[in-house]
């Protein structure tokens, strides 16, 4: 029979129990943050840049063909990351992380197969879905990892994006994704400043 003061002390075990779990996953939260403030810039600088060339070429020729060149944002992106991340042997693999992974490569599959859809098939404003896509992505990356500058960018991007993008046509839509990448690199900045 377990007497009332070990059963008092298995509790006070099972508490302590929670504690320590609940601080083991603030602090692979901090350090995710601080692996995602590099990724949040990184994307944000691609973005920013790709946009902006597309914008250019688009204005100058006339042609909307150039947007064939987003493409290249990831497959230059990628490698990239892959490089950042082999330096990052302490970033925790939980199931915070892999819930963060699976929510961009769902958002990175919506944008490509809507995009190729609305090239092929049928016509969309592509840069309306993607970016309500994107800000909705951010959003909840940033509920995920309780972190209020993540979650106000995405809302900020997907709704402000929103509506730019039904006032405005043809090439003008690619500044939506300047802006996008400004507020990514914006939300970088502040999550590496705020877990330094």
């Amino acid at each position: 029979n377990v007497t009332m003061e070990e059963h008092e002390n298995k509790e006070m075990t099972a508490q302590e129990s929670l504690s320590l779990i609940s601080e083991m996953l603030n602090n692979s939260r901090r350090i995710i943050l601080q692996n995602n403030a590099k990724h949040f810039m990184l994307w944000g600088i691609l973005l920013t840049v790709t946009s902006l060339v597309i914008y250019e070429l688009w204005h100058i020729t006339g042609s909307p063909v150039w947007n064939c060149a987003w493409f290249a944002m990831p497959a230059l992106g990628f490698p990239i990351v892959r490089i950042l991340d082999r330096k990052n042997t302490d970033v925790p693999q939980n199931v915070i992380n892999k819930q963060l992974g699976l929510i961009w490569l769902t958002y990175c599959i919506f944008a490509v197969s809507i995009s190729v859809i609305a090239m092929l098939a049928v016509p969309m404003n592509i840069s309306l879905v993607i970016v309500v896509l994107l800000g909705f992505a951010e959003s909840i990356s940033g509920f995920l990892l309780k972190n209020w500058a993540i979650t106000l960018g995405g809302f900020i991007l997907g709704i402000g994006g929103a509506v730019f993008a039904s006032m405005v046509h043809n090439e003008a839509q690619l500044l939506i994704f300047t802006f996008g990448g400004i507020i990514l690199v914006v939300t970088g900045l502040i999550i590496k400043f705020q877990y330094k």
